[in-house]
């Protein structure tokens, strides 16, 4: 049997991360580690896509410099096709730049992807073909509105999502009738629908037209919802390490369920054990996660 493809719109970067060697001190210098990897939401799922067994294509921008090279040679070294990916003559690659506290989480990061402005509906036209022929097609936060609305109005192939941001979320308001599943976290979630609670947030979502919900609730777990069904499940038990990239692991899972036909309740679980599997790697795509470690 054919793989399942799965295409992924998005962004990749530069990772500089930084983590103190003891709890945080702000407005001041701490003693600590600097690292440098390549990162991005829809760069992150893409990889995880293809550690989970898929047939993955990634759609990014990037620059001529060496960080965009790095970023493209790490997507392949992966097993990702970056073939479809838009190179912009003098530009500069998107670098994301993070401090975790003492103890493993991020507490502020910036994020310079101006780039992925690039990825214009003009520039995806052409591409329509490849996107309507994959079994998924996966859209992180970073694309424009006008891209992401253009992209739901064209693409017949089930879409997936990812808003990366509070701010960026609202990207998806006017298309959430089209998305088969979405995997906010609580601060995304009430950017998006208004409301406080998980469960209203989950409520609002399927109002709009979600097929499926996945609400991360941090330390306290994932809420998933479709339909009359509702999944509340706890975080796996692990020894964190490095909580970025975890979330991508999540929507990557939740990908992984949706082509591989699973139930809500076994995508939920593959949600947050790829989550917990990432968060105890330094890396932000583990070379530990695979598709028979999350059932």
């Amino acid at each position: 049997m054919a793989r399942r493809r799965v295409i992924v719109v998005g962004g990749a970067n530069t990772d500089i991360g930084g983590a103190p060697s003891r709890p945080l001190v702000r407005h001041d210098s701490n003693p600590g580690r600097v690292t440098i990897r390549h990162g991005g939401v829809g760069r992150n799922i893409a990889c995880d896509l293809a550690r989970l067994g898929l047939e993955v294509s990634f759609i990014t921008a990037v620059g001529e410099d060496l960080l965009s090279a790095g970023v493209l040679e790490s997507c392949m070294s992966c097993g990702v096709d970056v073939s479809l990916s838009r190179t912009v003559p003098g530009a500069r690659g998107s670098v994301y730049l993070y401090m975790t506290d003492g103890r493993g989480e991020m507490d502020a990061a910036i994020a310079d992807m101006d780039i992925v402005s690039a990825l214009t509906p003009d520039y995806l036209r052409p591409l329509l073909g490849e996107l309507n022929a994959a079994d998924a097609v996966v859209l992180d936060g970073n694309l424009s509105e006008e891209t992401i609305a253009f992209l739901c109005g064209c693409v017949t192939a089930p879409l997936y999502a990812d808003p990366v941001s509070g701010a960026k979320a609202l990207h998806f308001s006017a298309v959430l009738g089209r998305l088969a599943a979405i995997k906010p976290n609580l601060v995304e979630a009430r950017a998006l629908t208004g409301k406080e609670t998980a469960e209203e947030c989950a409520e609002a979502l399927l109002g709009a037209g979600v097929g499926r919900a996945f609400i991360s609730l941090g330390s306290a777990g994932l809420l998933s919802a479709s339909g009359d069904e509702r999944v509340l499940l706890p975080c796996e038990p692990a020894k964190v390490v490095n909580t970025t990239g975890a979330g991508d692991a999540a929507t990557a899972a939740i990908v992984w369920a949706g082509v591989s036909g699973l139930d809500l309740a076994d995508a939920a679980l593959a949600a947050v054990r790829a989550g917990a599997i990432t968060a105890t790697s330094e890396e932000t795509v583990s070379p530990e996660l695979k598709a028979e470690a999350l059932l």
